[in-house]
């Protein structure tokens, strides 16, 4: 599963997951001089349920790489993950799942207060799957640093599989889920 895409494409493509925004968030920081850093981490795949479906759910990985923007701002690091999913696509999901009223893991989602999570950036922290996190991977200074050192542990067919079909497939249900009718 290929996180390593760099901003123009994520820009060309008009979508991405965690890992690909992240990059783009990294290179839109950095061009306008904000210092910042990835943190990866593996999350269970659990936490995509719902957003990946059928077969291609099912041959996923146990552990799912994951990372999230961190800058620095006010003498300290911030951790930013709230930026993931857009509020058209949340809203929608706190609208299908209007009955929970705590925890909520699925649907690249896996937060203790669902109702509102913290995602809506106060110079604090910010976070959206923060609560499906199996592993810390540690700090990495860019995005290369960490996919090299990391990857998502499946084969090149697999690889190739999810790059060129199951992206674009899981993208596809996304913007389904955020068309609905509420």
């Amino acid at each position: 599963m290929s996180d390593n895409i760099n901003a123009v494409k994520v820009l060309q493509d008009g979508y991405g997951q965690c890992n690909t925004k992240g990059t783009l968030f990294m290179a839109l920081l950095r061009a306008v001089g904000v210092p910042c850093r990835i943190h990866g981490f593996y999350v269970d795949k659990i936490m995509q349920k719902g957003a990946m479906k059928g077969i291609y759910y099912t041959n996923a990985p146990k552990d799912i790489l994951h990372s999230w923007v961190e800058i620095f701002y006010l003498d300290k690091w911030l951790n930013l993950e709230g930026f993931i999913l857009d509020m058209k696509y949340l809203n929608k999901l706190q609208s299908k799942f209007s009955d929970c009223n705590g925890s909520f893991c699925g649907y690249g989602v896996a937060i203790n207060d669902f109702k509102n999570p913290p995602i809506e950036w106060d110079e604090g922290d910010t976070y959206i799957q923060v609560d499906g996190i199996t592993k810390d991977l540690g700090i990495y200074d860019t995005p290369d640093g960490l996919f090299s050192a990391h990857k998502q542990g499946v084969g090149w067919f697999r690889e190739f599989v999810f790059r060129y079909i199951v992206r674009h497939l899981m993208n596809r249900n996304i913007e389904r889920i955020r068309n609905m009718l509420s």
